[in-house]
């Protein structure tokens, strides 16, 4: 089963049972042709779903930030996965080797809550995490067919690999399908 694995020991690494992968906070993981990726706690971090309809092959990650570039120290240590602006690009690549062409690719987003108040609500991190992402789509011409974004509560996403469907589950708001 393909999947990607930072390698960073304080993500916990991808989790796969019974043909589900779980992503945690900082990675990704793609798949083809069946099963299912979840990610968890997508509070201010967002959760960019890629899929290649014609293949078959999807993609999840689950970014914490939105810019690498504020952070110096990219050594060997460096986490793609954790950054907007990096783990997007990286997500895509990981896709091609499964045979997705990005010509084909179509994103669904989720997250970038506020979920604390603060004074400055145009600098939450949530906020910062979103335009990125958009942007970073924008750049590499993928278009979004979906997204729930923004509020102040959590949310859970699911990719099911077989059909692209992309469902958002929230406590207290119930389930759904972008």
């Amino acid at each position: 089963m393909p999947f990607w694995d930072s390698g960073d020991p304080m993500a916990n690494n991808i989790i796969v049972e019974n043909n589900i992968i779980k992503v945690k906070i900082a990675d990704l993981a793609v798949q083809k042709e069946q099963g299912i990726i979840i990610t968890v706690g997508l509070g201010s971090c967002v959760g960019i779903a890629l899929y290649d309809f014609a293949t078959k092959v999807g993609g999840l990650a689950h970014i914490l930030l939105s810019d690498s570039t504020q952070f110096k120290n990219k050594g060997e240590s460096f986490n793609k996965a954790k950054f907007a602006d990096t783990a997007i690009p990286f997500l895509a690549g990981e896709m091609e080797k499964l045979g997705g062409r990005r010509t084909r690719f179509q994103a669904k987003i989720a997250g970038g809550s506020q979920l604390f108040a603060f004074q400055n609500k145009n600098t939450s991190v949530g906020e910062k995490n979103v335009e990125a992402v958009i942007r970073t789509l924008k750049e590499m011409g993928i278009p979004i067919l979906g997204q729930d974004v923004r509020g102040n509560y959590g949310r859970t996403m699911r990719l099911f690999i077989d059909s692209g469907k992309v469902l958002i589950s929230t406590v207290g708001k119930g389930e759904k399908d972008l």
